[in-house]
């Protein structure tokens, strides 16, 4: 059964991390996002959940503007063919999450480390980084540094590139 929004708050405290969760209607899209989230300070997520042809597993995660050129992102992460969306079916084995719901904070729910991270160098110049508590319906604000303390505490080692046009 994987981490719920419940777990992953209590995993963060336990850590001794500080965040600030906002409540809203489930947001399933960027444009969704950014009608309805209102003013939360900081850069706001957008998560790829990919695969190559030999089923290893990429989450990219991107400023919410970002543009990933599918075609050839693979060259960057290393995969070993290019890449396509992962099946939802995966994404909640590995994640723990469903489509619509992807967030670097699935990474709790990772603990095979079959999911190689990639952080966009843009976002990560933000203090502030927005993303969604393992549900569509809130979303959790966390301080850069202790983004990368929570990735390091589930095990993985994030690499930080340019991956938007």
């Amino acid at each position: 059964m994987p981490a719920s929004r419940a777990d992953l708050i209590a995993f963060l405290d336990g850590l001794g991390i500080a965040t600030r969760t906002f409540e809203h209607p489930p947001l399933f899209t960027v444009e969704q996002s950014q009608a309805l989230r209102g003013e939360i300070a900081g850069g706001h997520t957008k998560n790829l959940f990919l695969k190559d042809k030999k089923d290893n597993y990429f989450l990219l995660t991107v400023g919410e503007e970002a543009q990933v050129d599918l075609k050839q992102v693979h060259h960057a992460i290393g995969a070993a063919s290019r890449v396509s969306f992962g099946r939802p079916e995966m994404l909640m084995d590995l994640l723990g999450v469903v489509p619509g719901a992807v967030t670097v904070f699935g990474l709790i729910n990772d603990t095979q480390r079959r999911v190689k991270l990639f952080l966009d160098a843009a976002l990560m110049e933000h203090e502030t980084i927005n993303a969604h508590p393992l549900t569509n319906e809130a979303t959790t604000q966390i301080a850069r540094a202790d983004l990368l303390r929570f990735i390091a505490a589930t095990g993985h080692e994030p690499t930080i590139l340019k991956l938007s046009a």
